[in-house]
Protein backbone atom coordinates (compact mmCIF):
# COMPACT_ATOMS: atom_id res chain seq x y z
CA UNK A 1 0.00 0.00 0.00
CA UNK A 2 1.40 3.36 -1.01
CA UNK A 3 2.02 6.06 1.58
CA UNK A 4 -0.53 9.00 1.62
CA UNK A 5 0.68 12.17 -0.09
CA UNK A 6 -0.31 15.75 0.96
CA UNK A 7 -0.40 18.78 -1.34
CA UNK A 8 -0.07 21.23 1.56
CA UNK A 9 3.28 22.98 1.96
CA UNK A 10 5.51 21.55 4.59
CA UNK A 11 5.87 24.84 6.44
CA UNK A 12 4.56 28.40 6.21
CA UNK A 13 6.58 31.08 4.55
CA UNK A 14 8.93 32.44 7.17
CA UNK A 15 8.85 35.98 5.71
CA UNK A 16 5.03 36.54 5.75
CA UNK A 17 3.48 37.97 8.93
CA UNK A 18 1.03 35.83 10.84
CA UNK A 19 -1.39 38.73 11.49
CA UNK A 20 -2.12 42.25 10.34
CA UNK A 21 -2.16 43.66 6.84
CA UNK A 22 -0.21 42.08 3.97
CA UNK A 23 0.55 44.50 1.12
CA UNK A 24 0.24 43.42 -2.50
CA UNK A 25 2.53 45.94 -4.18
CA UNK A 26 2.03 47.13 -7.75
CA UNK A 27 4.50 49.47 -9.39
CA UNK A 28 2.57 52.53 -10.58
CA UNK A 29 3.85 54.59 -13.47
CA UNK A 30 0.94 57.05 -13.86
CA UNK A 31 -2.02 58.49 -11.91
CA UNK A 32 -0.48 58.23 -8.46
CA UNK A 33 0.40 60.63 -5.65
CA UNK A 34 3.31 60.46 -3.23
CA UNK A 35 2.54 61.45 0.35
CA UNK A 36 4.67 61.12 3.44
CA UNK A 37 4.08 58.46 6.05
CA UNK A 38 3.80 61.19 8.68
CA UNK A 39 0.72 62.52 6.89
CA UNK A 40 -0.81 59.14 6.02
CA UNK A 41 -0.32 57.87 9.59
CA UNK A 42 -1.28 61.10 11.35
CA UNK A 43 -3.29 60.36 14.47
CA UNK A 44 -6.73 61.86 14.76
CA UNK A 45 -9.60 62.08 12.35
CA UNK A 46 -9.71 59.88 9.27
CA UNK A 47 -11.52 62.72 7.47
CA UNK A 48 -8.45 64.92 7.94
CA UNK A 49 -6.13 62.35 6.35
CA UNK A 50 -8.59 61.73 3.51
CA UNK A 51 -8.96 65.45 2.76
CA UNK A 52 -5.16 65.84 2.81
CA UNK A 53 -4.66 62.93 0.41
CA UNK A 54 -7.35 64.31 -1.92
CA UNK A 55 -5.85 67.82 -1.96
CA UNK A 56 -2.37 66.37 -2.57
CA UNK A 57 -3.66 64.49 -5.63
CA UNK A 58 -5.23 67.59 -7.25
CA UNK A 59 -3.40 69.64 -9.89
CA UNK A 60 -2.44 73.24 -9.21
CA UNK A 61 -5.29 75.68 -9.57
CA UNK A 62 -8.08 73.29 -8.51
CA UNK A 63 -10.53 74.92 -6.05
CA UNK A 64 -10.27 73.44 -2.56
CA UNK A 65 -12.81 75.63 -0.78
CA UNK A 66 -15.25 74.14 1.72
CA UNK A 67 -18.19 74.06 -0.77
CA UNK A 68 -15.95 72.44 -3.41
CA UNK A 69 -14.79 69.75 -0.97
CA UNK A 70 -18.36 69.15 0.23
CA UNK A 71 -19.38 68.38 -3.35
CA UNK A 72 -16.74 65.64 -3.52
CA UNK A 73 -17.03 64.10 -0.05
CA UNK A 74 -20.17 62.85 1.65
CA UNK A 75 -19.21 64.56 4.93
CA UNK A 76 -20.83 67.86 5.80
CA UNK A 77 -19.41 71.32 6.11
CA UNK A 78 -18.57 71.01 9.82
CA UNK A 79 -16.32 67.96 9.39
CA UNK A 80 -14.65 69.38 6.26
CA UNK A 81 -13.92 72.74 7.91
CA UNK A 82 -12.60 70.92 10.99
CA UNK A 83 -10.28 68.84 8.80
CA UNK A 84 -8.92 71.97 7.11
CA UNK A 85 -8.27 73.59 10.48
CA UNK A 86 -6.42 70.48 11.70
CA UNK A 87 -4.27 70.44 8.56
CA UNK A 88 -3.59 74.14 9.00
CA UNK A 89 -2.62 73.63 12.64
CA UNK A 90 -0.31 70.74 11.70
CA UNK A 91 1.46 72.86 9.07
CA UNK A 92 0.31 71.02 5.95
CA UNK A 93 -2.11 73.73 4.81
CA UNK A 94 -1.86 77.51 4.70
CA UNK A 95 -4.37 80.07 3.46
CA UNK A 96 -3.03 83.52 2.61
CA UNK A 97 -4.72 86.70 1.47
CA UNK A 98 -2.47 88.20 -1.19
CA UNK A 99 -2.74 91.28 -3.37
CA UNK A 100 -2.08 90.86 -7.09
CA UNK A 101 -0.33 93.30 -9.36
CA UNK A 102 -3.74 94.64 -10.48
CA UNK A 103 -4.70 95.52 -6.92
CA UNK A 104 -7.18 92.69 -6.35
CA UNK A 105 -7.07 90.71 -3.11
CA UNK A 106 -7.38 86.93 -3.41
CA UNK A 107 -7.01 83.99 -1.07
CA UNK A 108 -4.37 81.45 -2.02
CA UNK A 109 -4.16 77.98 -0.51
CA UNK A 110 -0.73 76.37 -0.13
CA UNK A 111 -0.43 72.65 0.59
CA UNK A 112 2.91 71.37 1.90
CA UNK A 113 4.12 67.81 1.44
CA UNK A 114 6.28 68.36 4.52
CA UNK A 115 5.28 70.89 7.23
CA UNK A 116 7.63 73.84 7.30
CA UNK A 117 8.07 74.27 3.55
CA UNK A 118 8.01 77.67 1.87
CA UNK A 119 6.11 78.45 -1.38
CA UNK A 120 7.68 80.32 -4.26
CA UNK A 121 8.64 83.89 -3.51
CA UNK A 122 6.68 85.16 -6.55
CA UNK A 123 2.97 85.17 -5.55
CA UNK A 124 1.77 85.70 -9.13
CA UNK A 125 3.46 82.64 -10.55
CA UNK A 126 0.79 80.16 -11.59
CA UNK A 127 0.54 76.83 -13.38
CA UNK A 128 0.80 78.61 -16.76
CA UNK A 129 4.17 80.19 -16.06
CA UNK A 130 6.01 77.07 -17.25
CA UNK A 131 8.25 74.60 -15.41
CA UNK A 132 11.32 75.82 -13.61
CA UNK A 133 14.70 74.84 -15.08
CA UNK A 134 16.50 71.90 -13.55
CA UNK A 135 18.91 73.17 -10.90
CA UNK A 136 22.46 71.93 -10.74
CA UNK A 137 23.38 69.71 -7.84
CA UNK A 138 21.21 68.13 -5.16
CA UNK A 139 17.98 69.90 -4.16
CA UNK A 140 18.08 72.20 -1.19
CA UNK A 141 16.18 71.17 1.94
CA UNK A 142 12.90 73.04 2.48
CA UNK A 143 13.32 76.26 4.39
CA UNK A 144 11.29 76.69 7.59
CA UNK A 145 8.07 78.53 7.12
CA UNK A 146 8.08 82.11 8.22
CA UNK A 147 5.95 82.75 11.30
CA UNK A 148 2.85 84.79 10.73
CA UNK A 149 2.87 88.30 12.00
CA UNK A 150 0.52 88.73 14.88
CA UNK A 151 -1.63 91.86 14.66
CA UNK A 152 -0.80 94.52 17.18
CA UNK A 153 -3.84 95.33 19.28
CA UNK A 154 -3.87 98.90 20.56
CA UNK A 155 -6.38 99.55 23.31
CA UNK A 156 -7.87 102.99 22.90
CA UNK A 157 -9.88 104.16 25.88
CA UNK A 158 -12.21 107.02 24.93
CA UNK A 159 -12.95 109.66 27.54
CA UNK A 160 -16.05 109.09 29.62
CA UNK A 161 -17.54 112.44 28.53
CA UNK A 162 -17.28 111.60 24.81
CA UNK A 163 -19.46 108.48 25.04
CA UNK A 164 -22.55 108.78 27.23
CA UNK A 165 -23.23 106.04 29.71
CA UNK A 166 -26.60 105.28 28.07
CA UNK A 167 -24.93 104.77 24.69
CA UNK A 168 -22.44 102.32 26.16
CA UNK A 169 -25.20 100.41 27.91
CA UNK A 170 -27.33 100.18 24.75
CA UNK A 171 -24.61 98.47 22.69
CA UNK A 172 -25.50 94.97 21.55
CA UNK A 173 -23.93 92.22 23.68
CA UNK A 174 -23.51 90.09 20.56
CA UNK A 175 -20.82 92.54 19.39
CA UNK A 176 -18.83 92.47 22.63
CA UNK A 177 -15.22 91.45 22.14
CA UNK A 178 -14.80 90.01 25.63
CA UNK A 179 -17.84 87.85 26.42
CA UNK A 180 -18.77 86.99 29.96
CA UNK A 181 -17.70 83.55 31.22
CA UNK A 182 -20.12 80.75 30.42
CA UNK A 183 -20.60 80.04 34.13
CA UNK A 184 -21.97 83.58 34.64
CA UNK A 185 -24.33 83.47 31.63
CA UNK A 186 -28.10 83.19 31.91
CA UNK A 187 -29.00 79.46 32.16
CA UNK A 188 -32.17 79.99 30.10
CA UNK A 189 -30.18 81.66 27.32
CA UNK A 190 -27.59 78.86 27.38
CA UNK A 191 -30.41 76.29 27.15
CA UNK A 192 -31.82 78.04 24.07
CA UNK A 193 -28.41 78.07 22.34
CA UNK A 194 -27.55 74.46 23.16
CA UNK A 195 -30.97 73.37 21.93
CA UNK A 196 -30.40 74.76 18.44
CA UNK A 197 -28.65 71.56 17.37
CA UNK A 198 -31.94 69.69 17.78
CA UNK A 199 -33.45 71.79 14.98
CA UNK A 200 -30.32 71.95 12.79
CA UNK A 201 -27.47 69.52 13.57
CA UNK A 202 -24.98 72.00 12.06
CA UNK A 203 -25.60 74.54 14.86
CA UNK A 204 -23.11 73.02 17.30
CA UNK A 205 -21.64 75.88 19.34
CA UNK A 206 -18.53 75.80 21.48
CA UNK A 207 -18.38 77.12 25.03
CA UNK A 208 -16.78 80.38 23.87
CA UNK A 209 -19.39 80.90 21.15
CA UNK A 210 -22.22 80.16 23.59
CA UNK A 211 -20.82 82.66 26.09
CA UNK A 212 -20.61 85.24 23.29
CA UNK A 213 -24.26 84.86 22.24
CA UNK A 214 -25.82 84.28 25.67
CA UNK A 215 -26.16 87.99 26.67
CA UNK A 216 -28.06 88.78 23.47
CA UNK A 217 -30.41 85.83 23.94
CA UNK A 218 -30.97 86.93 27.54
CA UNK A 219 -32.08 90.35 26.32
CA UNK A 220 -34.50 88.72 23.88
CA UNK A 221 -35.95 86.68 26.73
CA UNK A 222 -36.21 89.80 28.89
CA UNK A 223 -38.11 91.52 26.07
CA UNK A 224 -40.89 88.96 26.44
CA UNK A 225 -40.06 86.49 23.66
CA UNK A 226 -40.48 82.79 24.28
CA UNK A 227 -37.57 80.35 23.72
CA UNK A 228 -39.47 78.81 20.81
CA UNK A 229 -39.75 82.22 19.13
CA UNK A 230 -35.99 82.78 19.44
CA UNK A 231 -35.23 79.29 18.12
CA UNK A 232 -37.48 79.80 15.10
CA UNK A 233 -35.85 83.17 14.39
CA UNK A 234 -32.31 81.76 14.55
CA UNK A 235 -32.97 78.62 12.49
CA UNK A 236 -35.23 80.00 9.75
CA UNK A 237 -33.91 80.09 6.15
CA UNK A 238 -30.31 79.13 6.92
CA UNK A 239 -27.93 78.68 3.93
CA UNK A 240 -27.20 75.20 2.62
CA UNK A 241 -23.47 75.64 3.23
CA UNK A 242 -21.69 77.69 5.89
CA UNK A 243 -18.53 79.37 4.61
CA UNK A 244 -17.51 80.07 8.22
CA UNK A 245 -18.68 79.08 11.65
CA UNK A 246 -22.47 79.57 12.11
CA UNK A 247 -21.90 81.80 15.14
CA UNK A 248 -21.49 84.78 12.79
CA UNK A 249 -24.97 84.33 11.32
CA UNK A 250 -26.52 83.83 14.76
CA UNK A 251 -24.79 86.95 16.11
CA UNK A 252 -26.07 88.99 13.16
CA UNK A 253 -29.64 87.81 13.75
CA UNK A 254 -29.37 88.69 17.44
CA UNK A 255 -27.81 92.10 16.72
CA UNK A 256 -30.98 94.16 17.19
CA UNK A 257 -32.84 93.52 20.41
CA UNK A 258 -36.65 93.59 19.95
CA UNK A 259 -38.78 96.05 21.84
CA UNK A 260 -40.40 94.78 25.04
CA UNK A 261 -44.11 94.03 25.13
CA UNK A 262 -45.96 97.26 26.07
CA UNK A 263 -47.73 97.08 29.42
CA UNK A 264 -50.72 99.39 28.98
CA UNK A 265 -53.46 99.60 31.59
CA UNK A 266 -56.75 98.79 29.91
CA UNK A 267 -59.72 100.79 31.32
CA UNK A 268 -62.47 98.26 31.89
CA UNK A 269 -66.06 99.55 31.68
CA UNK A 270 -67.64 100.21 35.07
CA UNK A 271 -70.42 97.74 35.81
CA UNK A 272 -73.65 99.30 37.09
CA UNK A 273 -74.39 98.73 40.75
CA UNK A 274 -77.09 96.12 41.32
CA UNK A 275 -79.99 97.38 43.42
CA UNK A 276 -80.74 95.41 46.60
CA UNK A 277 -83.74 93.14 47.01
CA UNK A 278 -86.72 94.67 48.92
CA UNK A 279 -90.23 93.54 49.91
CA UNK A 280 -93.16 95.41 48.46
CA UNK A 281 -95.17 97.36 51.04
CA UNK A 282 -98.39 96.37 49.29
CA UNK A 283 -98.10 92.71 48.28
CA UNK A 284 -94.95 91.64 50.15
CA UNK A 285 -93.43 90.48 46.85
CA UNK A 286 -89.67 90.75 46.48
CA UNK A 287 -88.31 93.22 43.95
CA UNK A 288 -85.13 95.23 43.35
CA UNK A 289 -85.17 98.92 44.12
CA UNK A 290 -82.78 101.52 45.45
CA UNK A 291 -85.40 102.73 47.95
CA UNK A 292 -88.16 100.89 49.83
CA UNK A 293 -91.77 101.20 48.53
CA UNK A 294 -94.19 99.38 46.29
CA UNK A 295 -93.43 97.12 43.34
CA UNK A 296 -94.27 97.96 39.76
CA UNK A 297 -97.59 96.05 39.74
CA UNK A 298 -98.80 97.75 42.92
CA UNK A 299 -97.90 101.18 41.57
CA UNK A 300 -99.75 100.43 38.33
CA UNK A 301 -102.85 99.34 40.33
CA UNK A 302 -102.75 102.54 42.37
CA UNK A 303 -102.67 104.59 39.15
CA UNK A 304 -105.68 102.72 37.70
CA UNK A 305 -107.74 103.24 40.86
CA UNK A 306 -106.87 106.96 40.87
CA UNK A 307 -107.98 107.36 37.25
CA UNK A 308 -111.21 105.33 37.74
Amino acid sequence: MADPQSNAPSRADAGAPTSGVIHVRTRLTADFTVISNALAQMRGSAVTVGVAAYIASLPDGTPVSIPALCKHFSEGEILISRALRELEAAGYLERRRERTSTGHVRTRTYFYDVPGGDPDSDPDSGPDSGPDPEPDGPPEPPRPRRPRKQPVVVAVTPPSAAVPETARASSSPAEAETPVPLADADPKAVAVLTGLRRVDPRLILSARETARLAPAVAQWLAAGLLPTHITDHLTARLPDYFLTRPVGILAYRLKETPLPVPTRSVDLPTRPMVAPMRNCDGCERAFRSAEPGRCRDCRAGDQLRAVG
